[in-house]
Protein backbone atom coordinates (compact mmCIF):
# COMPACT_ATOMS: atom_id res chain seq x y z
CA UNK A 1 0.00 0.00 0.00
CA UNK A 2 0.86 3.47 -0.75
CA UNK A 3 1.72 5.93 1.72
CA UNK A 4 -0.40 8.90 2.78
CA UNK A 5 0.85 12.33 3.26
CA UNK A 6 0.79 14.06 6.39
CA UNK A 7 -0.41 17.81 6.62
CA UNK A 8 0.93 19.51 9.65
CA UNK A 9 -1.61 22.41 9.96
CA UNK A 10 -1.94 25.49 12.66
CA UNK A 11 -5.65 25.85 13.04
CA UNK A 12 -4.89 29.56 15.05
CA UNK A 13 -6.32 30.37 17.89
CA UNK A 14 -10.02 29.82 19.13
CA UNK A 15 -11.95 31.69 16.35
CA UNK A 16 -13.48 29.64 14.00
CA UNK A 17 -12.86 32.10 11.10
CA UNK A 18 -8.96 32.75 11.85
CA UNK A 19 -8.71 29.48 9.72
CA UNK A 20 -6.55 29.68 6.84
CA UNK A 21 -8.13 28.78 2.96
CA UNK A 22 -5.47 26.32 3.02
CA UNK A 23 -5.83 24.49 6.22
CA UNK A 24 -9.98 24.74 5.67
CA UNK A 25 -9.53 22.79 1.54
CA UNK A 26 -6.93 20.26 3.59
CA UNK A 27 -9.22 19.24 6.20
CA UNK A 28 -12.19 18.84 3.91
CA UNK A 29 -10.17 16.72 1.84
CA UNK A 30 -8.33 14.53 4.57
CA UNK A 31 -8.98 10.63 5.26
CA UNK A 32 -7.78 10.86 8.78
CA UNK A 33 -7.94 13.92 11.25
CA UNK A 34 -5.70 14.42 14.52
CA UNK A 35 -6.78 17.14 16.87
CA UNK A 36 -5.96 18.62 20.14
CA UNK A 37 -8.41 20.60 22.46
CA UNK A 38 -7.28 24.28 21.33
CA UNK A 39 -8.75 24.22 17.88
CA UNK A 40 -12.22 25.74 17.38
CA UNK A 41 -15.39 23.00 17.78
CA UNK A 42 -16.42 24.30 14.60
CA UNK A 43 -13.23 22.86 12.42
CA UNK A 44 -14.59 19.66 12.81
CA UNK A 45 -17.74 20.31 10.72
CA UNK A 46 -15.33 20.26 8.03
CA UNK A 47 -14.22 16.95 6.90
CA UNK A 48 -15.96 14.62 5.01
CA UNK A 49 -18.27 11.79 6.07
CA UNK A 50 -16.14 9.33 5.79
CA UNK A 51 -13.01 10.69 7.39
CA UNK A 52 -11.58 9.38 10.44
CA UNK A 53 -11.43 11.70 13.81
CA UNK A 54 -8.67 10.93 16.79
CA UNK A 55 -8.79 13.40 19.57
CA UNK A 56 -5.54 13.33 21.19
CA UNK A 57 -5.70 16.43 23.40
CA UNK A 58 -2.99 17.89 26.15
CA UNK A 59 -4.54 20.11 28.74
CA UNK A 60 -1.77 21.68 30.78
CA UNK A 61 1.03 19.41 30.35
CA UNK A 62 4.18 19.77 28.67
CA UNK A 63 3.31 16.53 26.04
CA UNK A 64 5.53 13.82 27.66
CA UNK A 65 3.93 10.46 26.75
CA UNK A 66 0.77 11.94 24.98
CA UNK A 67 3.02 13.79 22.45
CA UNK A 68 4.77 9.59 21.43
CA UNK A 69 0.88 8.77 20.89
CA UNK A 70 0.66 11.70 18.70
CA UNK A 71 3.90 11.22 16.78
CA UNK A 72 3.08 7.04 16.67
CA UNK A 73 -0.66 7.33 15.55
CA UNK A 74 0.27 10.26 12.93
CA UNK A 75 3.25 7.58 11.33
CA UNK A 76 0.69 4.60 11.88
CA UNK A 77 -1.89 6.53 9.72
CA UNK A 78 0.04 7.67 7.12
CA UNK A 79 1.40 4.27 6.74
CA UNK A 80 -2.50 3.03 6.12
CA UNK A 81 -2.07 5.16 3.05
CA UNK A 82 -4.41 7.66 4.70
CA UNK A 83 -3.80 11.57 4.15
CA UNK A 84 -4.01 12.94 7.64
CA UNK A 85 -4.11 16.44 8.63
CA UNK A 86 -2.87 17.11 11.76
CA UNK A 87 -4.67 20.23 13.03
CA UNK A 88 -3.77 21.86 16.50
CA UNK A 89 -3.87 24.99 17.70
CA UNK A 90 -2.34 28.18 17.04
CA UNK A 91 1.12 27.29 15.04
CA UNK A 92 2.53 24.00 14.91
CA UNK A 93 6.01 25.84 15.35
CA UNK A 94 5.62 27.91 18.08
CA UNK A 95 5.62 25.73 20.93
CA UNK A 96 3.44 23.11 19.13
CA UNK A 97 5.75 20.53 18.73
CA UNK A 98 5.38 20.29 14.96
CA UNK A 99 8.92 20.21 14.42
CA UNK A 100 8.84 16.26 16.45
CA UNK A 101 6.19 15.37 14.64
CA UNK A 102 7.79 16.18 11.73
CA UNK A 103 10.91 14.15 12.98
CA UNK A 104 8.94 10.86 13.18
CA UNK A 105 7.37 11.41 9.83
CA UNK A 106 11.22 11.73 8.76
CA UNK A 107 12.46 8.73 9.93
CA UNK A 108 8.92 6.97 8.76
CA UNK A 109 10.00 8.04 4.93
CA UNK A 110 6.42 9.74 5.29
CA UNK A 111 6.58 13.35 2.92
CA UNK A 112 4.55 16.27 4.77
CA UNK A 113 3.45 19.91 4.33
CA UNK A 114 3.62 22.08 6.75
CA UNK A 115 0.44 24.71 6.84
CA UNK A 116 1.57 27.54 9.31
CA UNK A 117 -1.63 28.93 11.77
CA UNK A 118 -2.12 32.43 13.23
CA UNK A 119 0.25 32.39 16.61
CA UNK A 120 -1.86 33.11 19.82
CA UNK A 121 0.96 34.76 20.64
CA UNK A 122 0.30 37.67 18.67
CA UNK A 123 -3.57 37.05 17.90
CA UNK A 124 -5.14 36.40 21.25
CA UNK A 125 -3.47 39.76 22.54
CA UNK A 126 -5.09 41.60 19.41
CA UNK A 127 -8.04 40.56 20.50
CA UNK A 128 -7.76 41.75 23.47
CA UNK A 129 -7.11 44.72 22.45
CA UNK A 130 -3.25 44.79 23.13
CA UNK A 131 -0.73 45.32 20.53
CA UNK A 132 2.13 43.27 20.89
CA UNK A 133 4.55 46.24 19.25
CA UNK A 134 3.63 49.77 19.59
CA UNK A 135 5.77 52.68 18.53
CA UNK A 136 7.09 54.63 21.74
CA UNK A 137 6.46 51.45 24.29
CA UNK A 138 7.44 48.45 22.50
CA UNK A 139 9.56 48.11 19.90
CA UNK A 140 9.77 44.18 20.01
CA UNK A 141 8.15 41.31 21.32
CA UNK A 142 9.60 37.87 23.18
CA UNK A 143 7.78 35.09 23.23
CA UNK A 144 8.07 32.33 25.69
CA UNK A 145 7.08 29.03 26.63
CA UNK A 146 5.26 28.78 30.53
CA UNK A 147 6.56 25.56 31.05
CA UNK A 148 9.73 24.23 32.38
CA UNK A 149 11.80 22.01 30.86
CA UNK A 150 11.51 18.15 30.88
CA UNK A 151 14.50 18.32 32.95
CA UNK A 152 13.09 20.45 35.26
CA UNK A 153 15.63 23.65 33.88
CA UNK A 154 14.04 27.23 33.60
CA UNK A 155 14.29 29.95 31.32
CA UNK A 156 16.90 32.29 32.06
CA UNK A 157 15.24 35.37 33.47
CA UNK A 158 18.49 37.42 34.25
CA UNK A 159 18.71 38.26 30.28
CA UNK A 160 14.97 38.38 30.15
CA UNK A 161 14.26 40.97 32.85
CA UNK A 162 16.40 43.37 30.84
CA UNK A 163 14.59 42.77 27.55
CA UNK A 164 12.97 46.31 27.00
CA UNK A 165 10.13 44.55 24.15
CA UNK A 166 6.81 43.16 25.14
CA UNK A 167 6.79 40.15 27.15
CA UNK A 168 4.40 37.19 26.13
CA UNK A 169 4.32 33.75 27.90
CA UNK A 170 2.62 31.10 26.33
CA UNK A 171 0.46 28.12 28.74
CA UNK A 172 2.04 30.01 31.93
CA UNK A 173 -1.08 29.69 34.38
CA UNK A 174 0.78 26.75 35.85
CA UNK A 175 3.72 28.32 36.58
CA UNK A 176 2.71 32.39 37.04
CA UNK A 177 3.93 32.55 40.26
CA UNK A 178 7.55 31.87 39.05
CA UNK A 179 7.79 34.09 36.68
CA UNK A 180 6.13 36.84 38.12
CA UNK A 181 8.74 36.08 41.09
CA UNK A 182 11.75 35.45 38.66
CA UNK A 183 11.33 38.89 36.69
CA UNK A 184 11.43 40.95 39.84
CA UNK A 185 14.11 39.51 41.39
CA UNK A 186 16.05 40.16 38.32
CA UNK A 187 14.95 43.46 38.34
CA UNK A 188 11.98 43.99 36.60
CA UNK A 189 9.66 46.87 38.02
CA UNK A 190 6.73 45.85 39.84
CA UNK A 191 4.48 48.26 38.63
CA UNK A 192 4.82 46.64 34.97
CA UNK A 193 1.46 45.95 33.46
CA UNK A 194 0.47 42.26 33.13
CA UNK A 195 -2.85 40.96 31.62
CA UNK A 196 -3.67 37.53 31.57
CA UNK A 197 -6.18 35.99 28.44
CA UNK A 198 -8.31 33.06 29.16
CA UNK A 199 -9.97 31.42 26.39
CA UNK A 200 -8.52 33.97 23.86
CA UNK A 201 -10.57 34.83 20.74
CA UNK A 202 -13.40 32.74 22.14
CA UNK A 203 -17.12 34.27 22.99
CA UNK A 204 -15.97 32.73 26.57
CA UNK A 205 -12.73 35.59 26.52
CA UNK A 206 -11.56 36.92 29.92
CA UNK A 207 -8.82 39.14 30.52
CA UNK A 208 -7.79 39.97 34.05
CA UNK A 209 -5.48 43.21 34.11
CA UNK A 210 -2.59 44.26 36.74
CA UNK A 211 0.78 44.87 37.65
CA UNK A 212 3.79 42.35 38.54
CA UNK A 213 2.92 43.02 41.94
CA UNK A 214 -0.46 42.55 42.22
CA UNK A 215 -1.78 39.60 39.35
CA UNK A 216 -1.04 37.02 41.72
CA UNK A 217 -4.00 37.91 43.81
CA UNK A 218 -5.92 38.99 40.88
CA UNK A 219 -5.35 35.93 39.17
CA UNK A 220 -6.36 33.94 42.59
CA UNK A 221 -10.15 35.73 42.98
CA UNK A 222 -10.66 36.03 39.41
CA UNK A 223 -9.49 31.45 39.49
CA UNK A 224 -7.75 31.71 36.13
CA UNK A 225 -7.21 29.03 34.17
CA UNK A 226 -5.89 27.60 31.16
CA UNK A 227 -6.30 27.98 28.20
CA UNK A 228 -4.82 31.73 28.78
CA UNK A 229 -1.66 33.63 28.05
CA UNK A 230 0.10 36.69 29.58
CA UNK A 231 1.41 39.77 28.12
CA UNK A 232 4.21 41.83 30.23
CA UNK A 233 4.74 45.26 28.88
CA UNK A 234 3.68 48.71 28.86
CA UNK A 235 1.49 48.37 25.73
CA UNK A 236 -1.43 46.16 27.95
CA UNK A 237 -2.19 49.92 29.04
CA UNK A 238 -3.37 50.46 25.83
CA UNK A 239 -6.12 48.09 26.35
CA UNK A 240 -8.66 50.50 27.68
CA UNK A 241 -8.39 52.53 24.25
CA UNK A 242 -8.45 49.54 22.12
CA UNK A 243 -10.30 47.07 22.99
CA UNK A 244 -12.71 46.05 20.62
CA UNK A 245 -13.82 42.12 21.19
CA UNK A 246 -14.52 42.06 24.67
CA UNK A 247 -17.39 39.43 25.49
CA UNK A 248 -20.19 41.76 27.63
CA UNK A 249 -21.13 40.84 30.95
CA UNK A 250 -24.44 41.16 30.01
CA UNK A 251 -24.19 38.57 26.91
CA UNK A 252 -27.18 36.17 26.93
CA UNK A 253 -25.98 32.65 26.93
CA UNK A 254 -28.34 30.30 25.01
CA UNK A 255 -27.97 26.64 25.21
CA UNK A 256 -29.01 25.28 21.59
CA UNK A 257 -30.39 21.79 22.13
CA UNK A 258 -31.63 20.81 18.06
CA UNK A 259 -29.56 18.35 15.92
CA UNK A 260 -26.30 18.90 15.21
CA UNK A 261 -26.14 20.17 11.81
CA UNK A 262 -29.15 22.69 12.54
CA UNK A 263 -27.39 24.00 16.15
CA UNK A 264 -24.56 24.94 14.08
CA UNK A 265 -27.51 27.58 11.68
CA UNK A 266 -28.92 28.74 14.83
CA UNK A 267 -25.75 29.25 16.86
CA UNK A 268 -24.36 31.88 13.62
CA UNK A 269 -28.01 33.46 14.51
CA UNK A 270 -27.10 33.94 18.23
CA UNK A 271 -23.63 35.67 17.39
CA UNK A 272 -25.92 37.93 14.70
CA UNK A 273 -28.09 38.82 17.59
CA UNK A 274 -24.69 39.65 20.15
CA UNK A 275 -24.97 36.40 22.41
CA UNK A 276 -23.14 33.52 23.45
CA UNK A 277 -24.20 30.43 22.18
CA UNK A 278 -23.58 26.42 23.91
CA UNK A 279 -24.47 23.71 21.49
CA UNK A 280 -25.64 20.54 23.51
CA UNK A 281 -27.75 18.35 20.90
CA UNK A 282 -30.80 16.08 22.20
CA UNK A 283 -31.98 14.83 18.97
CA UNK A 284 -30.30 13.47 15.63
CA UNK A 285 -31.50 13.91 11.95
CA UNK A 286 -30.73 10.68 9.81
CA UNK A 287 -32.30 10.99 6.41
CA UNK A 288 -33.54 8.27 4.58
CA UNK A 289 -33.55 6.71 1.20
CA UNK A 290 -37.54 6.78 -0.23
CA UNK A 291 -38.69 5.58 -3.26
CA UNK A 292 -39.90 8.47 -5.98
CA UNK A 293 -41.18 6.28 -8.59
CA UNK A 294 -44.73 6.80 -7.78
CA UNK A 295 -44.95 10.85 -7.71
CA UNK A 296 -47.02 11.51 -10.98
CA UNK A 297 -49.99 9.90 -9.30
CA UNK A 298 -50.38 12.57 -6.19
CA UNK A 299 -52.58 15.85 -7.03
CA UNK A 300 -50.26 17.38 -4.24
CA UNK A 301 -47.25 17.10 -1.52
CA UNK A 302 -47.04 18.82 1.86
CA UNK A 303 -44.11 19.48 3.40
CA UNK A 304 -44.52 20.01 7.31
CA UNK A 305 -40.40 20.79 8.14
CA UNK A 306 -37.21 22.00 6.48
CA UNK A 307 -35.53 18.75 7.18
CA UNK A 308 -38.19 16.71 5.39
CA UNK A 309 -38.01 18.87 2.12
CA UNK A 310 -34.22 18.57 2.27
CA UNK A 311 -34.37 14.45 2.62
CA UNK A 312 -36.71 14.44 0.23
CA UNK A 313 -35.04 16.30 -2.50
CA UNK A 314 -31.90 14.32 -2.29
CA UNK A 315 -33.78 11.47 -3.40
CA UNK A 316 -35.06 13.48 -6.76
CA UNK A 317 -33.34 12.93 -9.83
CA UNK A 318 -35.32 14.98 -12.15
CA UNK A 319 -37.02 17.41 -10.94
CA UNK A 320 -39.86 17.39 -14.30
CA UNK A 321 -41.48 14.64 -11.86
CA UNK A 322 -43.03 17.22 -9.82
CA UNK A 323 -44.76 19.07 -13.07
CA UNK A 324 -48.53 20.08 -12.01
CA UNK A 325 -47.96 18.65 -8.78
CA UNK A 326 -48.93 21.61 -6.23
CA UNK A 327 -47.15 22.24 -3.28
CA UNK A 328 -47.62 23.15 0.48
CA UNK A 329 -45.24 23.98 3.43
CA UNK A 330 -45.93 24.59 6.57
CA UNK A 331 -43.32 27.04 8.24
CA UNK A 332 -41.52 29.99 6.84
CA UNK A 333 -38.29 28.11 7.11
CA UNK A 334 -40.02 25.18 4.86
CA UNK A 335 -40.60 27.78 2.73
CA UNK A 336 -37.37 29.28 2.51
CA UNK A 337 -35.25 25.70 2.10
CA UNK A 338 -38.09 24.84 -0.70
CA UNK A 339 -37.23 28.10 -2.69
CA UNK A 340 -33.28 27.39 -1.95
CA UNK A 341 -34.44 24.75 -4.56
CA UNK A 342 -36.28 27.02 -6.91
CA UNK A 343 -39.80 25.40 -5.43
CA UNK A 344 -42.58 28.03 -4.85
CA UNK A 345 -44.91 26.62 -2.74
CA UNK A 346 -48.27 27.22 -4.03
CA UNK A 347 -49.41 27.38 -0.36
CA UNK A 348 -48.87 28.29 3.55
CA UNK A 349 -51.26 28.18 6.28
CA UNK A 350 -50.78 30.79 8.70
CA UNK A 351 -50.56 28.32 11.44
CA UNK A 352 -47.72 25.96 11.45
CA UNK A 353 -48.98 22.70 11.96
CA UNK A 354 -49.91 19.92 9.94
CA UNK A 355 -53.00 19.83 10.25
CA UNK A 356 -54.11 22.97 8.90
CA UNK A 357 -51.96 22.16 6.09
CA UNK A 358 -53.87 19.00 5.47
CA UNK A 359 -56.99 21.30 5.29
CA UNK A 360 -55.60 23.98 3.27
CA UNK A 361 -54.76 21.60 0.60
CA UNK A 362 -58.44 21.24 -0.16
CA UNK A 363 -58.93 24.29 -1.66
CA UNK A 364 -56.12 23.30 -4.25
CA UNK A 365 -57.21 19.97 -5.29
CA UNK A 366 -60.82 18.15 -6.02
CA UNK A 367 -62.28 15.49 -4.34
CA UNK A 368 -60.66 11.75 -4.07
CA UNK A 369 -56.91 13.40 -5.46
CA UNK A 370 -53.99 11.52 -3.83
CA UNK A 371 -51.75 13.83 -1.58
CA UNK A 372 -48.83 12.62 -0.20
CA UNK A 373 -47.61 14.18 3.10
CA UNK A 374 -43.68 14.32 4.00
CA UNK A 375 -42.98 14.04 7.16
CA UNK A 376 -40.74 12.40 9.84
CA UNK A 377 -40.90 8.99 12.28
CA UNK A 378 -42.49 11.18 15.24
CA UNK A 379 -44.16 13.84 13.30
CA UNK A 380 -48.37 13.69 13.99
CA UNK A 381 -50.27 13.28 10.52
CA UNK A 382 -53.74 11.32 11.57
CA UNK A 383 -54.37 10.33 7.90
CA UNK A 384 -58.13 8.50 9.03
CA UNK A 385 -59.09 11.70 10.03
CA UNK A 386 -58.05 13.97 7.13
CA UNK A 387 -59.12 11.26 4.58
CA UNK A 388 -62.91 10.78 6.18
CA UNK A 389 -62.96 15.31 6.90
CA UNK A 390 -61.91 15.98 3.30
CA UNK A 391 -62.80 13.39 1.57
CA UNK A 392 -59.07 12.80 -0.23
CA UNK A 393 -56.66 9.99 -0.45
CA UNK A 394 -53.82 10.88 2.16
CA UNK A 395 -50.68 9.27 2.50
CA UNK A 396 -47.43 9.48 4.42
CA UNK A 397 -43.87 9.11 3.32
CA UNK A 398 -41.05 8.99 6.12
CA UNK A 399 -38.08 11.17 4.70
CA UNK A 400 -36.20 11.13 7.97
CA UNK A 401 -35.90 9.69 11.47
CA UNK A 402 -35.61 11.85 14.55
CA UNK A 403 -33.18 9.90 17.28
CA UNK A 404 -33.24 11.39 20.79
CA UNK A 405 -30.29 11.70 22.33
CA UNK A 406 -29.31 10.20 25.83
CA UNK A 407 -27.01 13.25 27.37
CA UNK A 408 -24.90 12.43 30.34
CA UNK A 409 -26.48 13.95 33.33
CA UNK A 410 -23.01 15.23 34.67
CA UNK A 411 -22.73 17.10 31.19
CA UNK A 412 -25.66 18.31 31.16
CA UNK A 413 -24.75 20.28 34.93
CA UNK A 414 -21.30 21.15 33.27
CA UNK A 415 -23.04 23.30 30.43
CA UNK A 416 -25.65 24.46 31.98
CA UNK A 417 -23.26 26.22 34.49
CA UNK A 418 -22.98 29.53 32.15
CA UNK A 419 -26.28 29.09 30.39
CA UNK A 420 -28.95 32.13 30.79
CA UNK A 421 -31.56 30.57 28.10
CA UNK A 422 -32.35 27.14 27.08
CA UNK A 423 -34.06 27.17 23.75
CA UNK A 424 -36.10 23.94 22.07
CA UNK A 425 -37.05 24.19 18.98
CA UNK A 426 -39.46 21.07 19.02
CA UNK A 427 -41.28 18.22 21.55
CA UNK A 428 -38.47 15.26 21.13
CA UNK A 429 -35.74 17.79 21.97
CA UNK A 430 -37.89 18.43 25.46
CA UNK A 431 -38.53 14.37 25.79
CA UNK A 432 -35.13 13.68 25.33
CA UNK A 433 -33.38 16.78 27.62
CA UNK A 434 -36.33 15.61 30.46
CA UNK A 435 -35.13 12.00 29.99
CA UNK A 436 -31.44 12.50 30.07
CA UNK A 437 -31.96 14.66 33.33
CA UNK A 438 -34.01 11.78 34.96
CA UNK A 439 -37.23 14.28 35.70
CA UNK A 440 -34.65 15.97 37.61
CA UNK A 441 -35.65 19.82 37.35
CA UNK A 442 -33.49 21.15 39.91
CA UNK A 443 -31.00 21.93 36.92
CA UNK A 444 -33.12 24.46 35.72
CA UNK A 445 -33.11 26.54 38.76
CA UNK A 446 -32.04 30.27 37.69
CA UNK A 447 -32.55 29.56 33.60
CA UNK A 448 -34.89 30.69 31.31
CA UNK A 449 -37.13 28.31 29.13
CA UNK A 450 -37.67 29.65 25.34
CA UNK A 451 -40.30 27.64 23.05
CA UNK A 452 -40.15 27.82 19.34
CA UNK A 453 -44.24 27.32 19.67
CA UNK A 454 -47.63 26.03 21.05
CA UNK A 455 -46.69 22.85 20.41
CA UNK A 456 -43.44 22.66 21.84
CA UNK A 457 -44.65 24.62 25.11
CA UNK A 458 -47.29 22.41 25.48
CA UNK A 459 -44.66 19.75 25.63
CA UNK A 460 -42.61 21.84 28.13
CA UNK A 461 -45.44 22.37 30.63
CA UNK A 462 -47.01 18.56 30.40
CA UNK A 463 -43.30 17.48 32.62
CA UNK A 464 -43.29 20.86 34.49
CA UNK A 465 -41.60 23.18 32.80
CA UNK A 466 -42.45 27.01 33.06
CA UNK A 467 -41.96 28.97 29.31
CA UNK A 468 -40.70 32.37 29.93
CA UNK A 469 -40.41 32.78 26.11
CA UNK A 470 -42.74 31.49 23.05
CA UNK A 471 -41.76 32.96 19.43
CA UNK A 472 -44.59 34.61 17.41
CA UNK A 473 -43.20 33.42 14.43
CA UNK A 474 -42.55 29.70 14.87
CA UNK A 475 -38.66 29.63 13.51
CA UNK A 476 -35.49 29.30 14.89
CA UNK A 477 -35.19 33.43 13.97
CA UNK A 478 -37.93 34.01 15.30
CA UNK A 479 -37.58 32.41 18.83
CA UNK A 480 -34.30 34.80 18.94
CA UNK A 481 -36.38 37.90 17.90
CA UNK A 482 -38.35 37.16 21.62
CA UNK A 483 -35.45 36.53 23.42
CA UNK A 484 -32.92 39.34 22.04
Amino acid sequence: MNKGKAYIIGAGPGDFELLTLKAKRVIENADCIIYDRLISPNILDLPKSTAELIYLGKENTEGGLIQDEINQTLVKKCLEGKNVARVKGGDPFVFGRGGEEIDALVENGISFEVIPGITSSISVPAYAGIPVTHRGLARSFHVFTGHTMENGKWHNFENIAKLEGTLVFLMGVKNLDLIVSDLIKNGKSSKTPVAIIEKGATRKQRVSVGTLENILKIAEKNKVKSPAITIIGEVVNLRETFSWFEPKESSKKILITRDKKQAKEMSKLVLNKGGIPIELPFIEIEELKISTENLKKYSAILFNSPNGVKSFFKNIEDMRILANIKIGAVGAKTKEVLESLKIVPDFMPEEYMVDRLAEEVVKFTNRNDNILIVTSDISPADLDKYNSLYERNYEKIVAYNTRKIKVAKDKINEKLEDIDIITFLSSSTVEAFYESINGDLKVLENKKIASIGPMTSETLRKYGIKVDYEAKKYTAEGLLDVIF
